[in-house]
């Protein structure tokens, strides 16, 4: 058998064994809380999850994410841009600043249209 083959087995056995151990472990020496606040369900900001589904629900949880993930995959875009720059030349940076200034337009509207303002 050869050395990294014995490795790699002996390292998968010790996951195997170690980490059950170890969850099993952290249930009885880990600290216990019967806090009836601490067991209560909380999703994204809303205390009460479970219910009458005729009550209402702040839809401004969704605008917040949707508009992070809109600015956030900005940056995807962004990356390979920034390591292709050279290759690109000056139409790279004139398609960049269109994009930039395509999401710093759609900033300006979330800010003037106060979606983002909670009260």
């Amino acid at each position: 058998m050869s050395g990294s083959l014995l490795l790699a087995s002996s390292m998968i056995l010790v996951l195997v064994v170690a980490l059950p151990a170890v969850f099993h472990l952290t249930r009885y020496l880990g600290a216990k809380s019967d806090n009836i606040r601490k067991n209560e369900v909380y999703e994204g900001g809303v205390r009460k999850t479970i219910g009458d589904p005729s009550d209402l629900f702040n839809v401004k949880f969704f605008l917040v994410g949707i508009i992070f993930l809109i600015f956030d995959v900005e940056v995807l875009f962004m990356f390979p841009w920034a390591v292709n720059l050279r290759e690109l030349g000056f139409f790279g940076v004139a398609e960049m600043v269109v994009f930039v200034g395509l999401l710093l337009g759609g900033l300006i509207y979330v800010y003037k249209s106060r979606i983002l303002k909670w009260i």
